[in-house]
C-alpha cells in the first residue's frame, strides 16, 4: 500500500500535504519525545507513535499504526482485484514440485546480499539470546500481550546457566537469524540447528566465515515432508524459530509442519513466529495473474507467499496442542521522505509453547 500523501483508494488516512516537509513548526515537547526514537535501536519505552499528522515526514517509520474502516475496505478491494486465479494446472504443479529449484535460483542470483541480518530479533524475541541484556525492551500496543522476557530472567538461574540449550531455525536461508544469535549470545551451552529447502542457501551459509560447527549445524530439509531426517531427537529442542517461512509453504501443508514442530520441541519449549499479515504492502502490490489461491501468490521469481490473519495463526498452532502466549498484529508505516511516499507493512508476531 503506497501513496503520495493523498486519501485515494490505497492512500494514507492522514491527508498530509507536501508543505509539512519544509519549515514545519512542531512543539518542542513533541520533538524531544520523538528524538528518543531517532535510532531504530530504541530505548525502553521508545516506540515511535504518530499522534500528529504534521509529523508524518519527520521520520522514516512509525510504529503500531492503526487503520480506519475506509483504509481496511480499500485494501480488501485491492486484494479482490488481484485474486483471480489464472494459473494452469501444469503451471501450479511446477510451482509446487520445483519449489526448491526456484529457491536455489533465487539464492544463486542474490547469494547472501538480499536479506539483512535480523538484529531486531532480540527486542521481539529476547528468549533467543537471554544473556544479551543490551537489547531494547519491546513496547506493545495497548491491550496486546506483554510476555516478552521470561526466559531472559530464567537464564540467571544456576540450573538454566549450566544446561545445554538448543535452538532450531526452519528456513534459515543464508544465516540472517543464526549469525546474529551467535554474535550476541556468548552462552557456551547454546547450540543452534538450521535447515532450509534450498541446498544453495545451505552451501552459501557454510562458506561464511562466521559458520562455526562447534556452535551450529545446518542442513537441507523439506519441512513439508512427512518424515523429517534431522540430527536431533524428539522432545529435545528449547526453541524453534519460524520467521517469514510458513508463508512460503502451501497452506494445505502448514498443519503438517506445525505437527512436526510440536513433536521435536521439549515440553515447555517455545515457538517464536513472525510472518506476513493480511493486506501487507507486498500483497497489495501483486498484479492480476499472480494468485494461486486465496491470499496465496507466486512472485515473479516463482517463489510463493501467503498472507495470514491472526486467527489463522492461532488456529494452526492451538489445534495441534500449543498454548498461545502471544499473537499480535504489527502495523508499521514506512515513509520515503525523498519521494513523499507512505507504505504500510503488516506483520503477525506470535509465541506458542508446548505444554
Amino acid at each position: 500500500m503506497w501513496t503520495r500523501s493523498s486519501n485515494t483508494m490505497l492512500g494514507t488516512v492522514f491527508n498530509v500535504s507536501i508543505r509539512y516537509c519544509k519549515n514545519i513548526k512542531i512543539p518542542d515537547k513533541s520533538i524531544s519525545d520523538l528524538e528518543l526514537t531517532r535510532h531504530r535501536k530504541k530505548p525502553p519505552g521508545g516506540n515511535r507513535y504518530l499522534t500528529d499528522s504534521k509529523l508524518l515526514y519527520l521520520f522514516n517509520a512509525w510504529d503500531n499504526v492503526q487503520w480506519n474502516a475506509d483504509q481496511e475496505k480499500a485494501a480488501a478491494e485491492k486484494v479482490e482485484l488481484n485474486s483471480t486465479v489464472t494459473f494452469s494446472e501444469d503451471r501450479l504443479k511446477d510451482l509446487e514440485e520445483n519449489a526448491n529449484k526456484h529457491w536455489d535460483a533465487f539464492y544463486d542470483i542474490h547469494q547472501n546480499r538480499f536479506f539483512k541480518d535480523r538484529h531486531w530479533l532480540f527486542t521481539e524475541f529476547p528468549e533467543l539470546a537471554p544473556d544479551f541484556n543490551s537489547a531494547p525492551v519491546r513496547v506493545f500496543p495497548d491491550g496486546e500481550s506483554k510476555q516478552s522476557t521470561p526466559d531472559r530472567i530464567k537464564h540467571n538461574d544456576e540450573d538454566a546457566h549450566n544446561s545445554k540449550r538448543y535452538i532450531f531455525e526452519i528456513g534459515c536461508g543464508v544465516g540472517n537469524t543464526i549469525f546474529p544469535i551467535l554474535q550476541y549470545s556468548q552462552d557456551p551451552n547454546l547450540f543452534i540447528y538450521g535447515c532450509d529447502f534450498s541446498s544453495k542457501a545451505i552451501e552459501i551459509m557454510k562458506q561464511n566465515e562466521l559458520y562455526d560447527t562447534k556452535r551450529c549445524e545446518v542442513f537441507v530439509l523439506d519441512a513439508t515432508s512427512s518424515d523429517w531426517q534431522v540430527p536431533f531427537a524428539e522432545n529435545s529442542l528449547d526453541i524453534i524459530v519460524l520467521i517469514f517461512v510458513l508463508s512460503a509453504i502451501d497452506p494445505t501443508k502448514m498443519t503438517n509442519v506445525i505437527e512436526h514442530i510440536y513433536k521435536y520441541l521439549r515440553p515447555g519449549g517455545l515457538v517464536v513466529f513472525r510472518d506476513y499479515g493480511r493486506y501487507d504492502l507486498a500483497q497489495l502490490r501483486f498484479k492480476k495473474g499472480r494468485c494461486i489461491s486465496d491470499n496465496f501468490y507466486a512472485r515473479g521469481d516463482n517463489t510463493m507467499v501467503y498472507f495470514f490473519t491472526q486467527e489463522e495463526i492461532s488456529n494452526l498452532f492451538k489445534n495441534v496442542g500449543f498454548v498461545e502466549e502471544q499473537n499480535l498484529i504489527d502495523r508499521r508505516l514506512q515513509v520515503n521522505r525523498g519521494k513523499m511516499l507512505t507504505m504500510y507493512r503488516v506483520w503477525i508476531q506470535a509465541k506458542y509453547r508446548k505444554p
